[in-house]
């Protein structure tokens, strides 16, 4: 077995998403970051549904010229703000694996401030 980045994240990510689950009053906050761009997710495990979504490719984010760290920051914003409207306030936080740093920790930073309750 290859001991790559993305192995290794792949098994943290596993490990963390046998014991985070996303519940009907409290929905998981999936983060996926690529290279270029990051999305989060929040998710209702027990109906398998996806209540709702932002990304750095909406157009209300991709439209500013800012960096990545505080694009994920207007990402976290937009996401509480559309969560909200779902009636969404407390939600379980799931970092995909990566570590809480950088433009994971910007989203929910960005996330916290916009209200919703980690």
């Amino acid at each position: 077995m290859s001991n790559s980045k993305t192995f290794q994240r792949s098994r943290i990510r596993r490990r963390v998403r046998g014991k985070i689950s996303g519940t009907t009053e409290r929905p998981r906050l999936s983060v996926f970051r690529s290279n270029k761009q990051i999305y989060g997710q929040i998710i209702d495990d027990s109906k398998g549904t996806t209540l709702v979504a932002a990304s750095s490719t909406d157009k209300e984010i991709a439209s500013k010229k800012v960096n990545k760290i505080e694009q994920a920051k207007l990402v976290g914003q937009l996401l509480a703000e559309r969560a909200k409207e779902a009636q969404v306030e407390i939600i379980t936080f799931d970092r995909g694996g990566y570590v809480y740093h950088g433009r994971i920790k910007s989203l929910a930073e960005g996330a916290r401030e916009g209200g919703l309750k980690f």
